[in-house]
């Protein structure tokens, strides 16, 4: 949701590493997936239901940050009321698509795959039809349209209308088309998967946003537990010393259970540490080495998974990311220095869950999250669960076209718990015992939403899906690193599909990935 910004900017660099077809010269006359028209003569292209506002060239280097490498044409426009899209439409063309999610509530055009019309793609984007910021959703309220656009029609139509502006300025369709997202753009991932599976040959699916009751359901329960005081929201019962002994206390029982002591979990499950292990306060007074009854009530509540009388709604938290600024602080408790910079906002759960029940469930403005008892959660939600849920495990229609899926997740996600990820891709498992030939998942240890964190979080997505896809070269193994601000690779590690393991080999340093190896567990 919010580290999707840096998603996106970690993939662009990745992306020309990718072996493309011998590019398309813009000189080139029309005809084979070669540039056919000139981009000015886009604004005038007529299509059903769509209005071009904007056909412009963009010249290499263009900021933000000179990211756009190569020269390309840019495609703005409306579909229908009020989706807006672009589409960039590169000069030197591979004549393959490959689209890019967005974060959160949108709210204004983003496209995790931007960085790729440096490789030769055409690549689009869209604000999945309002505008606003990416934690606010009053645009929601008491209007159906913005929420199915939302839910899932956006996206597809996106790419419906992208391809046709593709064919028309290149002369030939896509040979390939793709999909990429992480947070809520890894829910639209699955979405196109589960409900459009025509539309894209292979998607890449990061930390999905898929099961928005649930997800509400536990940000709210979570935000009752860090700030059960509303008219005190500037304050979370959870300090930020409290989470630095937390992690603390976890690294220092558990770090090592996977062979290496690097400050993370291959697989947190195997961590058997207790919040009780935690000395409680003396006299209940707070103190940095100690716990008092209500923060160690509020700690335990967060881990667990949220239920009502129906039982379980959603999955816990699992251990990791408790330390990081960009990790529960930002998300679960807030920093305790006042509201987060800007947002008017204690934390990001509360932010999402608090917006979602009030636009999209309750359609009310004034709803209280701390009132709220989940007894009813099933109820309330079951409408909007129809078009906002990704969570369908029938895969069937998406493998017959010989397509792949590609699904990863950090183990220290502090927004969306990896624990509900695990458990879409085995229930998908559990309907085709052949999931592996076309859907695998990739489970990165220390890594925090979207990225960050210290464990390796970038990976070559795109070259990853592109092999599958047309070389049938299936991912057994793939190379996770972690970059410094200059782009130099500090620490690697192996990742393994699901449910095998990386593994120390016991020799060589533990910050690269030839030291490793997949095993089963």
């Amino acid at each position: 949701m919010k580290n999707t910004m840096a998603f996106g900017l970690a993939l662009a660099g990745a992306v020309a590493s990718i072996a493309a077809p011998a590019a398309a010269r813009a000189q080139d006359p029309p005809g084979g997936g070669l540039k056919s028209v000139g981009c000015p003569a886009m604004g005038s292209l007529r299509l059903p239901d769509v209005r071009i506002t904007e056909a412009v060239g963009v010249e290499a280097g263009t900021p933000p940050g000179g990211s756009f490498k190569k020269a390309h044409c840019k495609v703005a426009g409306v579909i229908g009321r009020e989706i807006r899209f672009e589409v960039l439409l590169p000069d030197e063309w591979n004549q393959r698509f490959f689209m890019g999610g967005g974060g959160g509530f949108v709210g204004a055009v983003v496209n995790h795959a931007a960085g790729s019309v440096n490789a030769g793609f055409a690549t689009a984007g869209t604000d999945t039809g309002h505008q606003g910021t990416a934690i606010q959703a009053g645009w929601a309220l008491n209007d159906v349209e913005r929420q199915l656009n939302f839910g899932h029609l956006a996206v597809h139509r996106t790419a419906a209308v992208a391809k046709a502006i593709v064919r028309a300025y290149y002369g030939s369709d896509a040979s390939r088309s793709y999909f990429i997202g992480c947070s809520r753009g890894g829910g639209q991932a699955l979405m196109e998967a589960q409900r459009y599976p025509d539309d894209f040959d292979g998607i890449v699916a990061g930390a999905p946003a898929m099961d928005w009751p649930g997800i509400a359901a536990a940000f709210v329960r979570n935000s009752q537990a860090a700030f059960p005081d509303p008219a005190t929201l500037e304050r979370s019962v959870i300090t930020r010393d409290n989470l630095k002994l937390l992690e603390s206390r976890i690294l220092a029982a558990c770090d090592a259970k996977d062979g290496v002591k690097d400050g993370m979990m291959e697989d947190p499950r195997d961590c058997a540490f207790k919040v009780g292990d935690i000395p409680a306060c003396a006299d209940d007074r707070p103190g940095p080495e100690c716990l008092t009854r209500a923060q160690r009530a509020a700690i335990e509540r967060i881990y667990a998974p949220p239920v009502n009388q129906d039982g379980t709604i959603y999955y816990g938290q699992p251990f990791g990311g408790e330390g990081e600024v960009e990790g529960w602080q930002n998300w679960i408790t807030g920093v305790n220095e006042g509201l987060l910079a800007n947002a008017g906002t204690p934390s990001l759960q509360w932010a999402f869950g608090s917006e979602f029940f009030k636009y999209f469930v309750f359609h009310d403005a004034s709803w209280d999250y701390s009132r709220y008892d989940l007894s009813t959660w099933k109820r309330d939600t079951r409408l909007v669960a129809t078009f906002m849920n990704a969570t369908n495990p029938d895969l069937a229609a998406f493998k017959a076209g010989g397509r792949k899926l590609l699904l990863w997740h950090g183990w220290s996600d502090p927004a969306l718990s990896t624990l509900a990820t695990i458990g879409y891709y085995e229930q998908v498992e559990a309907r085709d015992p052949a999931v592996r030939d076309y859907f695998r998942m990739f489970l990165l240890p220390g890594v925090l939403h979207c990225g960050g964190g210290p464990g390796p979080d970038t990976v070559d997505w795109y070259t990853t899906i592109a092999d599958w896809v047309e070389r049938g070269k299936a991912p057994d193994r793939l190379v996770a690193s972690k970059l410094d601000k200059d782009g130099k690779v500090t620490r690697a590690r192996a990742l393994c599909p699901y449910s095998q393991r990386s593994v120390y080999l016991g020799k060589g340093s533990t910050d690269v990935a030839e030291s490793y190896a997949c095993k089963a567990p």
